[in-house]
């Protein structure tokens, strides 16, 4: 294996990382009584859409590109390679192309894990366990795969990489003058997975009480170890495709410096609005700065990257309050977050990424590009995702009775609950 091999292994790792740290993040934030579930939809997650990618998905979301027709490059065959058979043969003959083959989908695995993942988040206190596994499953099948293929299907032809799937090739169906720029997933996962949350808490509805005053962490040390747990994996995230050394340091400087201005942007609007600064909103700031940064992490000089941390955070530390107002039940923030967060970070390339943004020396292109691709994956993810779980929900049905969730989902649906204290 060569040295991109090697590192795609390694980003793999943590990226899956970033999974429980996820659930450290998102247990935190839940009541005492429903911990141990809020993260068992990430553990649950883990298993089973690891279990699928390596099956049939990682092939679904591979398109070679070889047809100008749209349609051949919408989705891979599922049963190319079933269970990367053929491909793990090879890597064991000693076949090195083969084992880069592993390695991306290794690298993919992690991806669609933690896409699936984060829509928990907007369900917390009231979802039943299988039936939200049996949601993760068809989300991956008929949204995540699909859209993975659209966005990160590439092709390698000695230094060169193509993007392969739809729109990866944007710019050239439309004729203009660059593609779509979406380095780590700003539209696949977080987009993707901010549209199906909203989808989740409307079909779910919301929970008994739902109000700002009673949405109190019951640990946040457990909160900021998830989001430090989180920054430390999003190096992986968003370095794991990087291909040369110079790109790679400017991937992890942005990923610092982003991240860390949006926590300042939150904090700063917290305290001009509630008159505190909060360490769960320095947490969430760090986690929208992150999101931001997906997408444009390798087209950003580092002063855009702080002002697109800046502009990230403040702008979700308002966001995440229109559930209040708009009267949906997102109990963990991650429209606020994720699908506000990563809309920014796609459309701010459009203005500010080198060399071919509005106002860095290209045109409106680059901006067009990036709107079409954030528009479609939305609505997409939107439309499917509630029709699942509204699926789920007429026939087994998805969250706890009423009596349940007062009493607490933790020992109903696990039989224990997060802390024996006597």
């Amino acid at each position: 294996m060569n040295f991109p091999t090697y590192w795609l292994l390694i980003t793999a790792a943590l990226v899956l990382f970033m999974t429980p740290g996820l659930a450290f993040f998102y247990g935190g934030l839940v009541k005492a009584k429903s911990v141990v579930s809020m993260m068992m939809l990430s553990f649950g997650t883990m298993g089973l859409v690891g279990v699928l990618w390596m099956l049939f998905g990682a092939n679904m979301a591979f398109v070679d590109g070889t047809s100008n027709d749209w349609i051949p490059e919408v989705l891979g065959n599922p049963f190319s390679d079933f269970a990367l058979n053929d491909a793990a043969k090879a890597a064991f003959g000693g076949d090195a192309s083969a084992g880069a083959v592993l390695a991306a989908a290794a690298f993919g695995s992690t991806f669609a894990i933690i896409t699936v993942a984060l829509i928990s988040g907007a369900i917390a206190d009231r979802a039943r366990f299988f039936p939200w596994l049996l949601f993760a499953g068809f989300f991956s099948v008929l949204v995540y795969f699909p859209v993975a293929s659209w966005v990160f299907s590439f092709v390698v032809d000695g230094d060169t990489t193509t993007f392969t799937g739809w729109v990866g090739q944007l710019g050239t169906h439309l004729g203009l003058s660059t593609e779509t720029i979406d380095f780590a997933g700003g539209t696949a996962v977080h987009i993707n997975a901010g549209a199906a949350a909203l989808a989740l808490a409307l079909v779910l509805g919301k929970r008994k009480v739902f109000s700002k005053e009673t949405a109190v962490p019951h640990n946040v040390p457990l909160v900021l170890i998830g989001a430090a747990v989180l920054w430390f994996g999003w190096f992986g995230f968003n370095g794991g495709a990087a291909t040369a050394d110079g790109q790679a340091a400017l991937i992890f400087v942005n990923t610092i410096v982003c991240p860390a201005a949006a926590a300042i942007g939150f904090i700063v609007v917290e305290h001009f609005r509630h008159g505190k600064a909060t360490a769960v909103g320095a947490a969430s700031g760090v986690v929208a700065g992150l999101v931001a940064i997906t997408p444009a992490c390798a087209n950003l000089t580092p002063f855009w990257s702080i002002v697109l941390g800046l502009v990230a955070g403040a702008v979700c530390a308002v966001a995440i309050e229109l559930k209040y107002k708009l009267g949906f039940d997102d109990s963990l923030d991650v429209v606020g977050l994720h699908l506000v967060a990563g809309v920014i970070g796609t459309l701010y390339l459009g203005f500010f990424a080198i060399d071919t943004g509005l106002f860095t020396g290209g045109n409106i292109d680059q901006l067009i590009v990036q709107f079409i691709p954030a528009v479609a994956i939305a609505t997409y993810s939107f439309v499917m995702a509630f029709i699942i779980a509204k699926v789920i929900d007429v026939t087994v049905g998805f969250r706890v009775t009423e009596e349940e969730e007062v009493a607490g989902i933790d020992s109903v649906l696990h039989g224990g609950e997060g802390y024996a204290l006597d």
